[in-house]
């Protein structure tokens, strides 16, 4: 392994090394002239170094301080705050996943989206789960469930707030959430808007269930804002990728319709 120029002056020091020939005497000399213009070299590149840190180390220390403070920050918030404040907020919705479950597949609707909005036997609705655990998993989840809720209950404006809230990897809820934003549109009487979210849905999730579904939502709704081309296009889709889902049993009715409009 070679030894730099500072090991040999070390060397030299340590083991009071004196040249004694001719040729080491020089040797000693070059030695010593290169080790010092290394030295002078790296004198002048620290020293601007250090003049340029003096200059903006107020600036270095900030930046620094933000970016510590900034990952500590992160990974506190994380370890410390979104976790459990995640896992409690779970914990408080369950009542009013209940209530939205019994309101889908029973009787008394509007009071029980009432109940799944509001909260009910001491417990939270969804409405509180959003205002008191913003930013976590089950907020977002409680803006799905409240954006559904408001549709149900025909309150379409709050239906599009909260749908438009939400956000998941689940390509059939994500699907439908979008159909849920172009359903409330429909009954604003926003039909470019409706179609549009139609579309978004239908690109979101393909499967027998949703996507046959907002693709004749989509097709009406082309028909409406005078998009026949597009309408037809929808039926047709139905028609020949879809032709066992309940929306193609009279799509040639449909397909007509289109083909008679342009």
């Amino acid at each position: 392994m070679r030894r730099t120029n500072r090991q040999y002056m070390a060397t030299y020091k340590k083991r009071g090394f004196k040249p004694k020939t001719k040729s080491e005497k020089v040797d000693a000399l070059e030695e010593n002239s290169t080790t010092a213009e290394v030295f002078n070299t790296l004198d002048e590149k620290a020293s601007r170094a250090e003049e340029w840190t003096v200059k903006n180390q107020k600036y270095i220390f900030v930046i620094v301080g933000l970016a510590a403070a900034i990952v500590l920050g992160y990974l506190g918030y994380n370890k410390f705050v979104a976790e459990p404040k995640g896992s409690v907020a779970m914990n408080d919705m369950f009542k009013a996943q209940q209530y939205f479950d019994q309101a889908v597949n029973g009787t008394e609707k509007d009071s029980l989206y009432t109940l799944t909005l509001n909260g009910g036997e001491g417990k939270f609705g969804m409405l509180d789960i959003i205002n008191e655990y913003g930013g976590t998993p089950a907020a977002n989840l409680a803006s799905y469930y409240a954006g559904m809720s408001y549709l149900n209950l025909k309150d379409y404006t709050n239906a599009i707030t909260h749908l438009q809230d939400f956000s998941s990897d689940d390509v059939m809820l994500n699907a439908i959430s979008k159909g849920g934003i172009a359903d409330a549109f429909v009954q604003l009487n926003q039909p470019e808007d409706a179609l549009g979210y139609y579309e978004s849905a239908v690109k979101l999730s393909s499967n027998e269930f949703t996507t046959p579904m907002y693709l004749f939502k989509a097709g009406n709704t082309a028909l409406t804002v005078g998009k026949v081309d597009k309408a037809l296009n929808y039926f047709n889709r139905i028609k020949n990728d879809y032709s066992s889902s309940n929306e193609a049993v009279d799509i040639d009715v449909f397909i007509g319709k289109a083909e008679a409009s342009m």
